[in-house]
């Protein structure tokens, strides 16, 4: 995969707060704002899906008890 470079502008205490949170959990600035970056992205496509089942669910609104759930799993 290629790699692309992308610059980040950050207050000088933003970049010292970031650090602080990178050596924490033995990353390097680097790494810690790619894995934060990829969290996000993860994060927004669960809401995403989230929006797109509940307006799916909106569209037919049966609900069943949680009892009923698990009796039907069972018969499966």
């Amino acid at each position: 995969m290629k790699k692309v470079e992308v610059t980040v502008t950050l207050t000088e205490g933003a970049v010292e707060l970031i650090k602080g949170f990178a050596e924490k959990k033995g990353l390097t600035l680097t790494e810690y704002c790619k894995q934060a970056i990829l969290d996000r992205l993860e994060d927004d496509e669960d809401i995403r899906d989230a929006d797109a089942a509940y307006a799916e669910y909106l569209k037919n609104p049966v609900t069943i008890s949680h009892e009923q759930f698990w009796r039907e799993l069972e018969a499966v």
